[in-house]
């Protein structure tokens, strides 16, 4: 791994927020989904949940592109099941949907941990995800149109909440797991050799400061040895 390489990863995981996320309400196209991911990476999301009662319909690691192996994406069937986990994490869960308690999406404070529900193209936020809301929001317009598409409504509320975050001071420090970080670092960093340790079921060694390989003789040995499939001609 190039040192550019590691100080771009580095830097990325060091501004990486944790309680801060979105939540697609059944959006089931794929340039939407694709769009949104790749926004919630550039405020530095680290992780997005997608709500899709058909599981054939889940977010994959094909949706969004080159974005998807840098934001995490957790599926639910139900809005229940996503909403279970803001609520162990103690997020405000914010519905975008037009209702008589509706305010402002610049009026909440996004420094809090917080949960954005985004609905689908058509039927916008499920009943569901909208009695569960803890605060309900609006994008104010001012034309004819009386809605956004889903992946533009979601960047505005999404650079709202990295201002807010930037102007507290909220990047720049670390607050990801340090095996998922080495995770992140060597299957990015060294992309063949962690392809050989899914094959060969080998277990990832860690890296160093510099971005190299720590590992002992044997791991070199079973990463040298000959992947037992291709010797049988599978």
């Amino acid at each position: 791994m190039s040192p550019e390489r590691l100080a771009r990863i580095n830097q990325m995981l060091d501004n990486r927020q944790i309680d801060l996320t979105i939540c697609l309400d059944k959006v089931h196209k794929t340039q939407n989904i694709a769009a949104v991911v790749r926004t919630a990476d550039s405020v530095g999301i680290h992780q997005i949940h997608a709500v899709l009662p058909d599981s054939s319909l889940w977010v994959s690691g094909n949706t969004a592109s080159g974005s998807q192996q840098w934001v995490d994406t957790v599926n639910h069937r139900t809005f229940d099941d996503a909403n279970k986990i803001f609520k162990q994490q103690k997020m405000q869960v914010l519905s975008t949907t037009f209702s008589d308690t509706a305010v402002d999406f610049r009026e909440i404070d996004y420094t809090r941990p917080t949960a954005i529900v985004m609905g689908n193209e058509h039927d916008g936020v499920s009943q569901e995800a909208i009695e569960s809301s803890d605060q309900h929001i609006i994008i104010p317009m001012v034309g004819m149109v009386q809605s956004l598409n889903v992946s533009v409504a979601a960047a505005l509320v999404m650079f709202e909440a990295q201002h807010q975050r930037q102007k507290a001071n909220m990047y720049g420090t670390r607050q990801l797991d340090h095996q998922y970080c080495q995770t992140i670092l060597f299957e990015q960093g060294h992309p063949i050799f962690a392809k050989a340790c899914r094959r060969k079921n080998i277990p990832y060694p860690a890296i160093d400061e510099l971005g190299q390989i720590e590992a002992n003789e044997d791991w070199w040995q079973r990463m040298r040895a000959p992947y037992q499939k291709e010797l049988v001609g599978e």
